[in-house]
């Protein structure tokens, strides 16, 4: 999980690459949880504020209050230059890094029923990467590690990772919809890079940590990770149109919007068939403002884990330099985090309040790499949807 301040906000987005995430903590002291929520502003216009971001091609967000739809909104269009219409505000979307969020649930939720425990051994659980030299240091790695991105194992993601921990370029082409990468694949990537520290030294965002999750999944319960999740997560909560991505052609079903990248000579290029491989736990599930909402103000209010194993995920690292700086979100009156995620094309956000009374969920279909903007819009909406009197925006009712 990363955690850092809203001023902190330029590295981490750009950090957020195919299944990379951004936990934002929000550490101001809140209301108590009984206390009525604050008026709110209006959903779309804080998604047409976002779209109007240069290089943002579509939006849609939805915010919601003690699981209760307060907006919708939708803006931009669906395809490149105005094309193709309105996204549908309950479109589904790619999620990208909110994905590890549920991975991390499940496997909590294996601890709980005795299947393995955090201190257990990557090489214990996952033979086949000591046997195939896949891993370095597997049998010293443990599983709260790789959950709190602390293994030091390195990321097959970034091509070369930049020295101020950014991602940078990616590692694959982004136009290849159609070959298969099984995950350990994309683990055998990162072998030949060096690792990033220590086992437990210190944080280091690692995609590869939780495509290695989703295997210990599937081999505990000999289950595909699609089944775990959908038994799990998806079908308990309500989330009906939600699900993972395994290989190609998997995509996005029903009308969405369409996420571009720039290709060798800077033209942004159709990746709307995006390799669902280059997902797996690390970034493959698709779902919707609805959905995203569900899973988690279920996860705060403590219906998925008990509280020592959901404090596995939630407890601040002591040793990640980007704690401890302050946000500054509404006057310091909100009191929860942002996860989010992008693939080439794509970049999502959740904000969640501690109470989970309050969530907003929103993404955006992109025409550039730069994460940097659309970030920004993205927390200036959650102010003026949560608290308008203290945001840049005035204050409205609900469209």
């Amino acid at each position: 999980m990363r955690v850092v301040s809203r001023k902190n906000v330029r590295p981490p987005l750009r950090r957020a690459g195919l299944a990379a995430g951004v936990a934002i903590l929000m550490t101001a002291e809140a209301g108590p949880a009984t206390a009525a929520p604050a008026p709110t502003g209006s959903v779309q216009k804080a998604v047409e504020e976002l779209a109007a971001v240069p290089g943002v091609v579509g939006a849609v967000g939805g915010a919601y209050v003690d699981g209760r739809s307060i907006g919708l909104g939708s803006a931009g269009s669906r395809l490149l230059d105005g094309r193709g219409g309105r996204i549908p505000a309950n479109a589904r979307f790619r999620i990208g890094s909110q994905t590890k969020q549920m991975v991390a649930t499940v496997v909590l939720q294996l601890v709980k029923e005795g299947r393995l425990s955090v201190d257990d051994k990557l090489s214990d659980l996952l033979p086949v990467v000591v046997k195939k030299d896949l891993v370095e240091r597997a049998d010293e790695i443990t599983v709260r590690q790789m959950l709190r991105h602390t293994s030091g194992i390195p990321d097959w993601y970034a091509a070369e990772p930049k020295p101020d921990g950014s991602e940078g370029d990616i590692s694959f082409d982004p136009f290849d919809f159609t070959t298969y990468y099984r995950p350990l694949d994309l683990v055998k990537w990162s072998r030949s890079r060096p690792r990033t520290g220590e086992p437990g030294e210190k944080f280091s965002y690692s995609n590869t940590n939780y495509t290695l999750l989703g295997l210990i999944i599937e081999r505990l319960t000999g289950h595909d990770l699609a089944t775990e999740l959908h038994d799990r997560l998806f079908g308990p909560l309500g989330m009906t149109r939600t699900y993972f991505l395994v290989k190609p052609p998997d995509g996005i079903k029903g009308p969405h919007g369409h996420g571009y990248y720039p290709d060798a000579d800077g033209e942004p290029r159709d990746v709307d068939r995006f390799n669902a491989s280059f997902g797996s736990g690390a970034g493959g599930v698709v779902s919707t403002t609805h959905d995203v909402s569900a899973f988690y103000r279920a996860f705060t209010q403590g219906k998925l884990l008990p509280p020592e194993l959901q404090r596995v995920l939630t407890d601040p690292l002591s040793n990640d330099p980007a704690q401890g700086s302050g946000p500054d979100f509404c006057g310091g009156k909100l009191d929860g985090w942002i996860w989010g995620g992008t693939a080439p094309g794509y970049f999502t956000m959740t904000f969640y309040s501690k109470d989970g009374r309050r969530q907003f969920s929103m993404s955006a279909t992109l025409s550039v790499k730069d994460t940097t903007e659309p970030g920004r819009a993205m927390f200036n909406a959650v102010e003026s949807v949560f608290c308008p009197s203290s945001s840049r925006h005035p204050r409205e009712g609900q469209r």
